[in-house]
């Protein structure tokens, strides 16, 4: 394999794609080569991400305590603190 020079379909930019990154892909089983150079790749990336992570007041159902969840609670189901949640998990 050797490095091949491609054409970003986003920016227009042309970027190297070297003979490491193309092995890498091949044994990933991709195959097709990439079509946006490394910086819109990333760009496209944070644009997918589900941006900073919420989190939700809650009262554990088993000490009482204050805490936050990343989740919405539903109010049907008992919502554990990180304390109780990870000594229930440990049993």
């Amino acid at each position: 394999m050797q490095d091949q020079t491609l054409k970003c379909k986003d920016c227009g930019a042309s970027f190297v794609w070297t003979a490491g990154e193309q092995e890498f892909y091949k044994q990933k089983g991709f195959t097709n080569s990439p079509t946006r150079c490394p910086a819109c790749r990333q760009n496209k990336k944070a644009q997918m991400s589900s941006g900073p992570r919420q989190d939700y007041p809650i009262v554990c159902s088993k000490c009482g305590k204050n805490d936050t969840v990343p989740f919405a609670p539903k109010g049907d189901k008992p919502v554990l603190c990180r304390d109780c949640f990870k000594s229930a998990r440990s049993r």
